[in-house]
């Protein structure tokens, strides 16, 4: 079987877009709540919301194209989508085959449990009981500062270790932000965070070259980290306001 080779896309540009009256946003519908898809099967969630905002900034239409974690990049580079809103962490190696904005999400991990432990850091961790999803970042993060006497119980999932966080079977786990929206929804004031394990920084993909497209979305961003419009989505989707580390503009 003869299999044709992908042809990367051109850098992608402002005018290109505007000319044609829309753009082509690639996102995730399966990773909640920055990606879902609503009760009449359209896209929703944090990365919508943004996409809306991005749309609006630069005038055109917006089409959401679903995609998935794998396929995400590979559908940038082949032109598929003009950009990624679509919850991709930062990285490295990313980088090396895609351009990104600043940050314009993120998660956090944390320890979090009883609100009646005084626990401000991993010292205090010694001697506790701390759930945690098996092989997550969360599970690394705590294994990493634990104090040798500290009793780590892993679970399959998440849903594995909330419910053991819910049920008193552990005091504590190593819950992202996503993740401690959703327990304090279910149980409001039980709860609190203790202290913050790691951060991964989302950011808004182009393709390679697109100077000027990605400066503009820069722009965007210092815009609506500035008048307060990213804080609100970050307060509708997550219920909490948006972190630090992605409250900051750049110049």
């Amino acid at each position: 079987m003869i299999v044709a080779a992908m042809t990367p896309a051109s850098a992608q540009t402002v005018e290109e877009i505007q000319s044609r009256g829309t753009i082509n946003v690639g996102m995730l519908v399966d990773f909640p709540p920055f990606g879902i898809l609503d009760l009449n099967g359209q896209p929703d969630g944090y990365d919508a919301d943004v996409a809306k905002l991005l749309a609006e900034d630069l005038g055109v239409e917006l089409n959401i194209v679903p995609v998935t974690g794998p396929n995400r990049i590979p559908y940038l580079q082949s032109g598929q989508v003009d950009v990624l809103v679509a919850s991709l962490g930062i990285t490295p190696e990313r980088a090396e085959q895609v351009d990104f904005s600043q940050p314009y999400a993120g998660i956090e991990i944390f320890v979090y449990g009883d609100q009646s432990l005084a626990i401000t850091d991993a010292a205090g961790l010694a001697g506790q009981s701390i759930g945690v999803a098996r092989a997550s970042t969360q599970d690394g993060a705590i294994t990493a500062v634990a104090p040798a006497d500290a009793n780590i119980q892993r679970f399959d999932d998440d849903a594995s270790a909330v419910q053991a966080l819910l049920s008193g079977q552990v005091p504590l786990m190593g819950a992202s932000n996503v993740v401690i929206a959703q327990i304090e929804g279910a149980a409001p004031g039980r709860f609190d965070t203790k202290f913050a394990l790691s951060q991964q920084s989302q950011g808004i993909a182009v393709r390679k070259g697109s100077d000027a497209f990605l400066a503009e979305i820069n722009d965007f961003l210092n815009r609506v980290k500035e008048d307060g419009q990213l804080n609100e989505i970050h307060e509708k989707w997550l219920q909490s306001p948006l972190p630090d580390f992605l409250a900051e503009t750049q110049q």
